[in-house]
């Protein structure tokens, strides 16, 4: 496997000179009900055949199958075939790390998530930092922040870390702030916040930039770590469908254990990974040149950036106060002067900008310096993005079509905000929220997302949420605010050849077509016939990727 390292704006690989032709292995897949876009309208086929990596053809309902004696005939049974998958906002390392840690995934109070905590000590009694994500507050009966207090019964000497359902706040233990030195007298850090009670004591939550004190402590990962944890959120992503994913921001470690599995061919989906800023030798990647592999498994063109937090916490900066928090405006994670030169420097090196904004006041801003810098760099071709792009004031979605900027967002975002986002943000604000089909309406390329592991990376889930608004239970009866929805075809093209063209792969992937890679999957239930309630249900039955079966 060679690695190529690009001047900037060169898209193509170069082939080794000197590789030696292997026999070409073609294969059809015939008796599947397949959709695909093709020429910007959905189509249907019976029949898909690639060689290799590539595919040569689909047949057509009417067409006849044409094939050499040689040629693989597979029987699909009847199955229904998809185009691959593709998430456009997750975070590959973090996954796999939750499905090796306590989940508190649907935690129903403070006290359910300690008894998770306490079940999976006893399973785990060497770990010596209990970690683990998935709690949300607002889906307690106290709608309050958790404590320390309630982890220090069960757990007096070992460290606790366990990270908020956005990943943008932590809850720990007393020994996990002793061994950090936090103390009343800890000061506060730009951009975060540390929770106290009324004796200004540290109650043991922390937010965004914050968590660096407590972050900073942790054994870090070793690089054997890393690779194990990637190739098991890779393979369980495989087994949703997933053919490829954006990686929401990497280290530069992360980026070696990619590499690492690129080399021995052990990458079961494609990746298409951001250069995170927070990472210390952000600027030195950058300087290296975009990257391809020549099997295109494995990208690096963009960065990513973070410009707030999160609604749920509080986080997410706002033009105006919390409608239930009226002094507070959240937070900026960045100097304004300094984001602006963030932005700029990585819009000069030629890689595509992708910021995190969730408030009103965050996507302005991010918009405001994507304007000057996009004009002063000439990069608009580099289709720079907003993620999230949760909470826009109606004129800043005009802005979007403006600039060329494209929403990544994540439909699964509504359905699980909705019980708390019109709190926040109000009854007016709301109407520039989760707002899909206003962007859509002004020629605004959505890319979906679920933003995993806040939201299950299951694409089925986002597509259910986009389609109808409501969550797994039906509700809200007729969907939160559905005037919103997308329809089938747009959700569909959100998770397919919009997701690839956020990633500059729209030539290769995103499709079933000619000369494409062979990505696909073959799915249980034809989710452009059933009833949109139930497209959440699908389940995979094979995910092949440049024409390979992969295993789960």
């Amino acid at each position: 496997m060679t690695f190529s390292f690009r001047p900037a704006l060169i898209v193509a690989t170069v082939a080794s000179m000197f590789s030696v032709p292997a026999l070409a292995d073609t294969t059809i897949i015939n008796n599947v009900k397949g959709y695909t876009f093709t020429d910007g309208e959905l189509m249907t086929f019976k029949a898909l055949q690639f060689t290799d990596d590539k595919i040569d053809r689909i047949y057509k309902l009417t067409e006849n199958i044409e094939a050499a004696d040689d040629t693989k005939i597979i029987d699909g049974k009847g199955q229904v075939m998809l185009p691959g998958l593709i998430d456009a906002h997750g975070h590959v390392l973090n996954y796999g790390l939750s499905l090796m840690r306590v989940d508190l995934m649907g935690s129903e109070s403070e006290q359910d998530s300690v008894q998770r905590v306490i079940k999976f000590a006893k399973k785990n009694p060497n770990t010596a930092w209990i970690q683990g994500r998935g709690w949300n507050q607002v889906q307690w009966p106290s709608n309050e922040f958790p404590t320390a207090a309630s982890l220090d019964q069960a757990f007096p000497d070992t460290p606790v870390v366990l990270s908020r359902v956005d990943g943008h706040a932590l809850w720990v233990n007393s020994k996990a702030m002793e061994l950090a030195g936090i103390k009343a007298s800890t000061k506060e850090v730009d951009g975060g916040q540390i929770i106290r009670d009324n004796n200004n004591q540290p109650t043991g939550v922390f937010v965004d930039n914050a968590m660096a004190l407590i972050f900073d402590h942790i054994p870090a990962l070793t690089l054997d770590e890393m690779e194990r944890a990637l190739d098991k959120s890779m393979r369980s992503l495989a087994s949703l469908g997933l053919t490829s994913v954006h990686d929401a921001g990497i280290s530069s470690q992360n980026i070696e254990a990619y590499q690492n599995l690129a080399k021995k061919q052990a990458m079961p989906i494609r990746i298409n990974a951001m250069v995170d800023v927070m990472d210390p030798n952000w600027q030195q990647t950058l300087a290296s040149g975009v990257l391809l592999n020549d099997d295109k498994m494995l990208q690096i063109n963009s960065v990513k950036i973070s410009a707030d937090g999160a609604l749920g916490s509080r986080g997410a900066a706002l033009i105006e106060g919390y409608s239930d928090m009226p002094h507070h405006r959240g937070l900026l994670l960045h100097d304004d002067k300094v984001l602006g030169q963030i932005i700029n420097h990585a819009m000069q090196a030629g890689f595509q900008v992708n910021t995190h904004a969730i408030g009103d006041n965050a996507n302005k801003i991010v918009l405001d310096h994507y304007q000057a810098a996009i004009k002063q760099t000439n990069s608009v071709a580099l289709r720079h993005r907003v993620e999230h792009a949760q909470v826009l004031q109606i004129s800043d979605i005009d802005r979007f079509a403006e600039l060329k900027v494209i929403a990544s967002m994540q439909a699964t975002h509504a359905t699980s905000d909705k019980n708390m986002a019109e709190d926040r943000l109000g009854s007016e604000r709301i109407k520039g929220a989760y707002a899909w089909k206003s962007l859509l309406d002004k020629g605004v390329v959505i890319a979906a997302g679920s933003d995993f592991p806040v939201e299950s990376p299951n694409p089925f889930f986002g597509l259910h949420a986009s389609l109808t608004r409501q969550d797994q239970k039906n509700l809200p009866k007729g969907g939160w605010y559905p005037e919103q929805s997308m329809t089938m075809s747009q959700a569909f093209k959100s998770f397919t050849l919009d997701a690839a063209y956020a990633g500059h792969q729209e030539t290769y992937l995103g499709s079933l077509e000619p000369e494409k890679q062979a990505d696909f999957i073959l799915v249980d239930q034809d989710i452009f016939a059933i009833a949109k309630k139930n497209i959440w249900k699908t389940k995979v039955n094979q995910t092949w990727v440049a024409g390979k079966k992969v295993e789960f």
